[in-house]
């Protein structure tokens, strides 16, 4: 399907579908542009994370119980 067949398939939809769908569209794009975002971000610091140990510092810590006390 073509962009102007999905646009005139979408034109036949009423107008809170057509809204619908446009909310729907933005939402992906913007969880998309999030998510490359957290990608980048992740990629710049993963140096960091293997060679500075003050940043994983509690992650030593991961794999012991933890016992509430009341």
């Amino acid at each position: 399907m073509t962009t102007s067949d999905l646009i005139n398939e979408i034109q036949k939809l009423s107008i809170s579908d057509r809204i619908y769908v446009v909310e729907k569209t933005i939402y992906s794009i913007r969880n998309q542009k999030d998510k490359n975002k957290m990608k980048k971000a992740a990629d710049c610091l993963i140096s960091d994370y293997k060679i500075d140990t003050e940043l994983t510092a509690f992650t030593d810590i991961d794999f012991e119980n933890f016992y509430e006390t009341k």
